[in-house]
């Protein structure tokens, strides 16, 4: 049997979605077989941890190391983080079909 992937969600203080964001992987996670109560949750405190993490906003959330949804040029820092829906909306919350995504995805590179 392959490990469960490693999922992570990174925060800032200053994010008013992060806690959204942690239900929607969770519910993601208990869909895929997943257990939920494996999701990594970090604080991001500094702009130094931000710089050393490549946080590029909160929420963040890999699986496996792998950003949900590519950043492309965005800075590190201590920020809140913008989501492009897959209807092109933009969000503060990510689109739950980039996590689910990401979750099979690495089920399949295992």
């Amino acid at each position: 049997m392959s490990a469960s992937p490693r999922v992570e969600l990174l925060w800032w203080s200053g994010c008013p979605s992060w806690e959204q964001t942690r239900q929607i992987v969770r519910r993601e996670m208990a869909a895929a077989g997943l257990d939920p109560d494996r999701l990594e949750v970090r604080e991001v405190r500094t702009d130094e941890a931000a710089g050393r993490e490549g946080f590029v906003g909160s929420p963040t959330i890999r699986v496996d190391g792998r950003d949900v949804q590519e950043a492309g040029d965005q800075p590190a820092g201590l920020t809140c983080r913008v989501y492009r829906l897959r209807d092109g909306r933009i969000s503060a919350l990510p689109d739950p079909a980039d996590v689910r995504d990401a979750l099979r995805g690495a089920g399949r590179a295992r």
